[in-house]
């Protein structure tokens, strides 16, 4: 641990030195490159006019007939992590002090095909992922070995002069808004994905998601990973954009027929309507507001009992876009309601679904259930490719009935493990430093210091120690 954390304050201190000295800059910039690949558009390279002799270009459309209307588009991403912890025992943790190295290859090729006014398209992605030194041993969600990320075909048909259908069924990684409930689970090393279909219709600024999906569970050996047939998802979810805002409305199903948390178990049928207003807006030639809120409701059963939930996420900041070190400021609250009385035959426990990997941050040991969160970031571009970020976070029970669960929904901490409820609903408090020097179009450094300190119930609960955690990360995608 001590080795590595001076590895991480090295990185920390040389990324900007490094960053000042003289590098090569690239005129050429590819279209945003993102979690799922395969909303990447690379068609303007049909074009020789829109070529800039960049060496992947080759890569990202290789014509398959003389008219180019069918093509090949392939890329990779080659992540490699390591973390490292002293004192990981949240809740039922196993491992206390621990350090392990992630290696991950996602692999595509993505094949495009015109038929008439129709678009034909074949996605295919496997996952190399393995782990070294996780203790006591490595979970599926570490290391799959071998396995089909993503695997589907769709369809483009014109509905008219501004809109289309796009259908598409297989297994595919979704993101939808801030992945507060549908998420890739993109920070751990077996991203999520999803079997199933989707109808996607695009009219101008509006996009509507509807689809039918079940979450696939990895294994821990080579070509494992099933479909799950405890828990599904089904709705729609849909998107308007005016200019630099937008709207978010949705409406999710769910089940699980092995729902557990800590006041009830057993088939959860839970629906969920939600609410998501963004959007970033220049309010003086060196100011620029950008803000996030989303709200969700829940209702449904559980077993016998009656679900009623909720949660408010909000996200609201400033960038000096002009300043030195172009500032940004953002404050971020967070609220996830618990459950408030064990026999009233009332589930109050907000159910995250499929959020995101690393919710709060690189160190997140708790999960959005039952818990209001604070979190102010502060972050600077350093120039030359060089991001630094400072963030703290102080975290606490929505609700005195219910216990702390983490990010997947596990109950780590039941509220009865501390007489009467405990004294009180604080958590503890999390502070957390990152760097990012993105290198190359292709190749991105990272790295992160990250501690929580608990609070009063984690402490009578037996929790007392504070969690460091350091992190390396180097990435490479093209």
């Amino acid at each position: 641990m001590r080795r590595f954390s001076a590895l991480c304050l090295l990185l920390l201190g040389l990324i900007p030195a490094t960053a000042q000295a003289d590098t090569p800059t690239e005129a050429w910039q590819p279209p945003v490159l993102t979690t799922e690949r395969y909303n990447e558009d690379w068609s303007d390279l049909a074009s020789q006019t829109n070529r800039s002799g960049h060496w992947t270009e080759k890569l990202k459309y290789i014509p398959l007939d003389d008219t180019g209307s069918a093509y090949l588009t392939t890329g990779l991403e080659l992540r490699l992590r390591n973390e490292d912890y002293r004192n990981n025992a949240l809740g039922n943790s196993d491992a206390p002090d621990n350090g392990y190295l992630w290696t991950r290859l996602l692999p595509y090729a993505d094949l495009h095909a015109g038929l008439g006014k129709v678009e034909v398209r074949a996605f295919a992605q496997p996952a190399i992922a393995y782990a070294a030194g996780v203790a006591p041993s490595a979970s599926a969600i570490d290391q799959t070995r071998v396995d089909t990320l993503q695997a589907f075909a769709d369809v483009v048909v014109p509905l008219g002069s501004k809109t289309t259908l796009r259908l598409r069924g297989g297994r595919e990684m979704v993101s939808l808004g801030t992945e507060r409930l549908i998420g890739t689970r993109y920070g751990p090393n077996v991203p999520l994905a999803f079997d199933g279909g989707r109808a996607i219709v695009h009219r101008g600024k509006l996009t509507v998601n509807a689809f039918y999906l079940r979450p696939v569970e990895p294994g821990k050996g080579t070509f494992d990973d099933h479909t799950s047939q405890a828990r599904a998802l089904w709705g729609v979810y849909a998107t308007q954009l005016v200019g630099p805002v937008g709207v978010d409305v949705y409406w999710l199903d769910y089940r699980n027929d092995l729902a557990r948390f800590q006041n009830a178990s057993g088939r959860e049928t839970r629906r969920t309507a939600g609410l998501r207003f963004f959007g970033k807006v220049p309010v003086s030639d060196n100011a620029t507001v950008h803000w996030n809120m989303e709200a969700m409701l829940q209702s449904g059963h559980l077993a016998d009992q009656t679900i009623h939930a909720w949660s408010i996420g909000s996200e609201a900041g400033v960038s000096f876009t002009k300043a030195p070190l172009k500032p940004d400021l953002t404050l971020r609250f967070n609220v996830a309601s618990g459950d408030k009385n064990a026999g009233d035959h009332h589930l109050g426990t907000f159910n995250a679904l499929f959020p995101k990997g690393k919710y709060f941050g690189e160190l997140s040991p708790i999960g959005p259930y039952n818990l209001v969160n604070l979190q102010p970031v502060l972050a600077f571009d350093l120039g030359q490719g060089v991001g630094l970020s400072f963030a703290a976070g102080a975290y606490w029970r929505q609700s005195r009935g219910d216990g702390v669960y983490d990010i997947p929904g596990h109950l780590l901490v039941a509220s009865d493990a501390v007489a009467h409820g405990g004294s009180g609903r604080f958590l503890g408090n999390q502070a957390e430093t990152s760097v990012e020097w993105r290198a190359t179009q292709e190749l991105t450094l990272s790295a992160s210091l990250s501690l929580f300190r608990t609070g009063g119930f984690l402490r009578e609960a037996g929790y007392a120690r504070t969690i460091h955690m350091a992190g390396l990360e180097a990435n490479y995608r093209l």
